[in-house]
């Protein structure tokens, strides 16, 4: 359980030192807000006046440029209805330094900052982008990649760079466009997010939202459109974590995954809590739960979640990618989830689509998958409801129930519900698992498909209680490969029952 009344303490305390502040608008500072004046001074000669007195800074309606933004602790940034503040198109004015780029807005240490309101933050990142790529192509700025795929993360400007902050506010705004992740939270603490919206579809890595080592954290009633993950939890240091972060009524469109942990983790991801949650249109999965650089992942509670025309549900991965050795995933509940996954690309059309997959394959089911040796444990599904489109064929992939030993492991990939390829069911797989618990689960197809819906490989101990496959496009339905530890109750399959199982070692 999160710690309620402490994190609710928490954030109370910058509601009521915000009550007291004083207007300072930017106009009186000699702003202007016709789209075309450069107001980085002005906007921060209030910022800085502000801070000295506790106070807010208002973008009143207008269109205001601005560079880059030093927010100082005990300073809130208020944005009216109709404000733009719209990041400036050179990127120059980010800085200067080979792969180091200032944010739009930025906060290093602070504590008792707020961005608020009913107005747009823009970081017009196609213009910044372009600008980039003019000079790099006249060698003014270097970039080892940019010829090879894209540049780097490190030349491109977030939106909102926060870093070892505490209490922390982001209600009500827009964040728009960014030329890398909009906005990130590094090792800060006590933070509140509510009614927040971004629309952010400018470029590649356009991350809705990263919180990266931070505790005590509520984001709610909020809504992402990303081409990048939707709601992302990293972990970039050894030595910290991820903690006590709840994340309620949000809904998410992505080009990559809905709501994940990892892929970063080199630290640890604890007590995350997320209750209600739509993703839609979404090319990877709705819900990723990813360890795979050497930390531990525990203590997750999703529940709520409907996700529709999603290229996956749900993706459990323990890998070993970086780190002395693998890490934990483990005491994971997933609760009421109903999801719909197409046959073909869901975020087809979009502006910045996923990428095709180097392997030909048919529909991926959802999966948890550790690794030899580390399992992943303790893992609850119940009320989970999967509906696939079918279609799938051998003709365009197969791999038979003879050839489960061939499914690659692929401990240092990069984690995502594609990368083993092929996979021999259509529903659901588990590999290298331990304590696993299905109950109230349906899973059906509305067309072909030459694999089974379930498919256990290398699973100590199995709780199948209210397993439902109302259809079956071939037989065998459900397949148990070396698992150890079998409870069934209420295990409805198609067919006759010698059919519908397949055993094969232990059991």
């Amino acid at each position: 359980m999160l710690p309620k009344i402490l994190l609710t303490l928490a954030l109370l305390a910058p509601l009521a030192a915000a009550a007291q502040r004083k207007n300072l608008t930017i106009t009186t500072y000699g702003a202007k807000g016709d789209g075309q004046t450069d107001n980085t001074v002005f906007i921060q000669n209030a910022l800085d006046e502000a801070a000295a007195q506790g106070g807010r800074v208002v973008v009143p309606a207008g269109r205001f440029v601005t560079g880059p933004l030093l927010l100082p602790s005990h300073t809130e940034l208020h944005l009216d209805r109709g404000a733009t503040l719209l990041g400036s198109t050179h990127r120059l004015d980010y800085g200067t330094q080979k792969l180091q780029t200032n944010a739009l807005l930025t906060a290093v240490g602070q504590q008792d900052i707020a961005i608020t309101g009913q107005g747009t933050i823009d970081g017009r990142g196609r213009e910044v982008v372009q600008d980039l790529l003019a000079l790099l192509r006249a060698d003014r700025l270097q970039d080892p990649e940019w010829q090879v795929k894209r540049p780097l993360e490190n030349s491109r400007p977030f939106i909102v760079l926060f870093a070892n902050c505490r209490q922390v506010r982001v209600t009500g705004v827009t964040l728009k466009d960014a030329a890398c992740w909009v906005q990130v939270y590094r090792d800060c603490s006590d933070m509140k997010f509510d009614s927040i919206k971004v629309q952010s579809t400018a470029y590649w890595n356009n991350d809705g939202i990263d919180l990266v080592d931070c505790q005590r954290v509520a984001l709610t009633n909020s809504t992402f459109d990303a081409a990048d993950d939707g709601i992302c939890l990293k972990s970039e240091n050894l030595h910290s974590r991820c903690e006590d972060i709840s994340i309620r009524n949000c809904t998410v469109r992505s080009s990559a995954s809905g709501f994940k942990l990892g892929t970063a983790s080199w630290g640890d991801f604890k007590n995350i809590r997320v209750d209600g949650l739509k993703v839609y249109d979404t090319f990877r999965s709705a819900i990723a739960l990813e360890a795979v650089d050497g930390g531990k992942l525990e203590d997750i509670d999703i529940r709520n979640v409907v996700a529709t025309n999603t290229g996956n549900a749900i993706f459990l991965r323990l890998g070993h990618r970086r780190g002395a050795a693998p890490g934990v995933l483990r005491r994971v509940y997933i609760g009421n989830v109903k999801a719909e996954i197409p046959l073909n690309k869901p975020d087809k059309g979009y502006e910045l689509e996923g990428p095709v997959f180097k392997e030909a394959h048919n529909i991926n089911p959802s999966s948890i998958v550790g690794l030899p040796g580390h399992p992943v444990q303790d893992v609850t599904l119940e009320n989970i409801d999967l509906t696939y489109v079918g279609g799938n064929s051998p003709a365009v992939a197969h791999r038979g129930l003879d050839s489960l030993a061939r499914v690659p492991e692929r401990a240092p990939g990069y984690p995502e519900f594609s990368m083993f390829g092929e996979l021999p069911s259509y529903g659901f797989y588990t590999r290298h698992a331990s304590n696993i618990t299905f109950k109230n689960v349906r899973i059906q197809t509305k067309g072909a498909d030459y694999r089974p819906a379930l498919l256990f490989d290398d699973v100590q101990k199995l709780t199948l209680q209210k397993v439902t496959v109302p259809t079956a496009p071939t037989q065998p339905t459900l397949v148990l490969n070396d698992v150890v530890g079998v409870t069934r109750q209420q295990v409805s399959l198609p067919g006759a029952a010698k059919q519908a199982t397949l055993v094969r070692g232990h059991k």
